[in-house]
């Protein structure tokens, strides 16, 4: 598997002719640029399995294929193609474009967190397999406008890991990265909203352990999901802080962060578990920061029209 890949990075890099790169250092980069967007892609794993919720389970995987198409639509052809030609002309517009991704993600974590703690959150009581013969394809639509903007803060975030490559080197990352990452989640996504097919098919096997396993599988679901959904929104909390804290500092405003950097200083010598500790600090005043932010946002919003008129719809 790992020579196969190196072989397609070195396929990759002598079409693309990059012959200041080798592929180790093509290979590196997007592994790193792959990381730095982690957190953004436990969001868009744990979101995408509600979009086929009270679908027709034959339908699941033919509509995962379809978001994940429309994903790779959306990184490859309007994003990559965006973001290489804002990195040439403007980079300073990257850092703002990707806070303002930051506030977005700090949104949709406060967001999620205010409506759990008031119960009023009702998005998905109806199952769309009831809402009309169109279900399908306005679920669709759905879930890549969403992927659109989660697609956007991973190849913005990969941007900036190697916006000092040269710019051809840049394509061939930020499409490796987007490649590798829709691969993963909608595989992931896909084995998710399967997994309690598996378990029936398990469960209706003779032999007593195969029975076990795949009732473990139907009754674990539910749960995976729900704690799926809740890294998720932690990620997103987390994610957006740090944005927004590093893009502060990277713009001039450098207080906060360089608070943050001091307190991780504190514990940074603690025997064994310093490093630990630092990367909790910096975790926790991130997701902080996102949380504060997040919900300014949600107050904000929800005092002007577009607020109330969502408001008003969800109390009927």
């Amino acid at each position: 598997m790992a020579g196969g890949l190196v072989g397609l990075l070195d396929d990759i890099a002598a079409l693309a002719k990059l012959a200041a790169a080798s592929v180790d250092d093509v290979g590196a980069a997007a592994g790193r640029a792959s990381i730095k967007a982690a957190g953004v892609v436990v969001d868009d794993t744990a979101v995408t399995p509600a979009y086929v919720q009270g679908l027709a389970a034959n339908r699941e995987l033919p509509i995962i294929r379809k978001i994940a198409l429309g994903s790779l639509r959306n990184k490859l052809l309007i994003i990559l193609p965006a973001a290489l030609l804002l990195s040439a002309i403007a980079p300073v517009i990257i850092e703002i474009i990707l806070m303002f991704g930051g506030c977005f993600l700090a949104y949709e974590g406060a967001h999620k967190i205010i409506h759990a703690l008031r119960h009023d959150d009702h998005d998905h009581d109806e199952p769309a397999v009831v809402s009309g013969p169109d279900a399908e394809s306005s679920v669709v639509r759905g879930a890549i406008r969403t992927d659109f903007i989660l697609s956007a803060e991973i190849m913005v975030i990969a941007l900036k890991e190697v916006i000092e490559e040269p710019v051809v080197s840049r394509g061939v990352i930020l499409a490796i990265v987007g490649v590798v990452i829709t691969v993963i989640v909608y595989g992931v996504v896909a084995l998710i909203v399967k997994m309690d097919d598996v378990g029936l098919r398990l469960a209706e096997r003779p032999s007593p352990s195969s029975q076990r396993v795949g009732r473990a599988l139907v009754t674990g679901m539910p749960k995976l999901l729900t704690w799926l959904s809740v890294v998720g929104t932690a990620a997103m909390l987390w994610v957006g802080g740090h944005i927004l804290l590093v893009g502060a500092d990277e713009l001039g405003w450098t207080g906060p962060y360089h608070l943050v950097h001091e307190l991780e200083k504190l514990v940074h010598d603690v025997s064994g578990i310093g490093g630990v500790l630092s990367w909790l600090i910096n975790t926790a005043a991130s997701a902080l920061v996102g949380l504060v932010v997040g919900s300014l946002i949600v107050g904000i919003v929800t005092i002007l029209p577009i607020g109330k008129s969502s408001a008003s719809k969800q109390s009927h």
